[in-house]
């Protein structure tokens, strides 16, 4: 009997070594699969991109300030008109020609038409300027929050994929210490049966079994809410969501300098931002210009008719015009509103200065943290490989010493408990490193496709 339970410790060391063999495929490919499926599912990014759409729109629009405009306008109705002529030269054949005559023509309510046919050229126009610069900003800001969107998902990708990793952990965690409780409590009681232990060996081991009944409820409860979590942004069933806890991480040697640098070039905050400091100063620059001169090529063409009866009978009158030129319009006075918009406009200008100021500082801090996160996650990932090789140890230490009398149930029971404490918290500590990486790659600028692709290849996952 002894001789069987020392094969304990090969167990023990088996368990663990299982928590350091990997499958490399899977985990990527998994993980891959769901941020692939995200992107066709996700609700808030379906509403990115047709946000992104906007983008050549805009362009467009900036690309049409700067070109031939025509407009062409037609009127119909009724109409009155009264001429009245002096000093006018009247000539006609037969009765020769007449200086200093006046006439006058008179239409009411008669039926009036008139169209015009208007063309215009900007040629020099500050305001115009200014609002294409805005336009091509709001189109890059379009480009960049697409780019952030996708960051975005691939961050709640991965926290939900190893959310639903670790409460399936912790199931499994719990399973394996109600299987063996489960064998210990039958134990105890068959000891006690035989009057070779105390009844409260079998009340220990009662009270032990109860608790991991709840405690695995409560876990079966967590790993349904995770999977839903998963399946509402995924769009996966739950059979294809193979989430499994990574069982090893690479090392990352980058320094904290090289991460600083990089964020502060690619950041895309910090590039949105930027944009919001540039569509400020468009804005301001357009208000400025809107006191400035403005210069147009315009041509027009038109014709007004009327014809009716008046004061002098029946008449019909015709006017055609046409005109090239150039036209100059100077804005004069706008009661002050021109220049407090100015001031407002200026105003925001520094606000989104300041902003930025602020995001660059913040950027930096979640650099230095997230770095740190790194740098010591990979210490404690070997620390605690270490506890838990220790623990399992201890467990099959304490199960021999309980069989030869030296330990007592529960001293078993608190064994077993710190080896399962010892697993889990080395599967966090793993996945808090992938995290804090994938955070890493994220304020650096990485695309949220290739973030997610560096983490996979960073680690081996412990399923099947």
């Amino acid at each position: 009997m002894p001789r069987q339970r020392l094969t304990a410790p090969a167990y023990a060391l088996l368990l663990a070594a299982s928590l350091l063999c990997a499958a490399p495929q899977a985990q990527a490919a998994d993980l891959a699969a769901a941020f692939a499926a995200a992107q066709q599912h996700d609700r808030s990014y379906a509403a990115e991109r047709a946000a992104h759409d906007t983008a050549q729109p805009r362009r467009d629009q900036a690309a049409a300030l700067w070109r031939p405009g025509v407009q062409f306008q037609a009127t119909a109705g009724l109409g009155s008109s009264e001429t009245d002529t002096r000093g006018a030269q009247f000539g006609a054949p037969g009765l020769g020609t007449s200086q200093g005559v006046d006439f006058s023509t008179s239409v009411n309510g008669g039926a009036s038409t008139r169209w015009a046919l208007q063309a215009s050229q900007p040629l020099y126009n500050p305001q115009r300027r200014a609002q294409q610069r805005q336009l091509h900003t709001a189109a890059e800001v379009a480009e960049r929050s697409w780019q952030v969107a996708g960051q975005q998902l691939a961050q709640r990708v991965a926290q939900a994929w190893f959310g639903l990793a670790l409460s399936r952990e912790s199931l499994a965690v719990l399973d394996a210490q109600l299987g063996a409780v489960q064998r210990i409590s039958q134990e105890a009681q068959d000891r006690y049966d035989l009057g070779d232990a105390p009844v409260t060996a079998t009340h220990e081991a009662r009270a032990r079994l109860a608790l991991l009944r709840a405690q695995r409820l409560a876990a079966q409860n967590e790993v349904a809410v995770k999977e839903r979590v998963l399946t509402d942004l995924t769009g996966l069933p739950v059979a294809a969501l193979e989430a499994h806890a990574p069982a090893q991480v690479a090392t990352d040697t980058t320094p904290l300098p090289a991460w600083q640098a990089e964020a502060e070039a690619h950041n895309l905050q910090l590039a949105l931002q930027q944009l919001a400091v540039d569509n400020a100063q468009a804005a301001a620059d357009r208000l400025r210009a809107g006191s400035s001169a403005s210069v147009d090529l315009v041509a027009q063409v038109g014709q007004e008719r009327i014809h009716g009866s008046g004061d002098y009978g029946s008449a019909r009158n015709k006017a055609t015009n046409a005109l090239v030129g150039v036209q100059l319009t100077v804005p004069l006075w706008t009661g002050g509103m021109q220049t407090a918009r100015e001031r407002e406009a200026l105003a925001l200008l520094e606000k989104e200065r300041a902003t930025l100021d602020a995001l660059r500082e913040q950027v930096a801090r979640d650099v230095n943290t997230a770095w740190l996160q790194l740098a010591t996650g990979a210490e404690r990932v070997r620390a605690l490989a270490e506890a838990l090789a220790a623990s399992s140890e201890r467990l099959a230490a304490t199960r021999l010493g309980q069989e030869v009398g030296d330990r007592t149930l529960l001293d078993v029971l608190s064994a077993e408990n710190d080896q399962a404490a010892a697993r889990l918290q080395l599967t966090q500590a793993r996945t808090e490193w992938l995290l804090a990486r994938l955070q890493l790659a994220t304020l650096s600028g990485r695309p949220g496709e290739t973030a997610l692709q560096a983490l996979s290849a960073a680690m081996t996952d412990s399923g099947k």
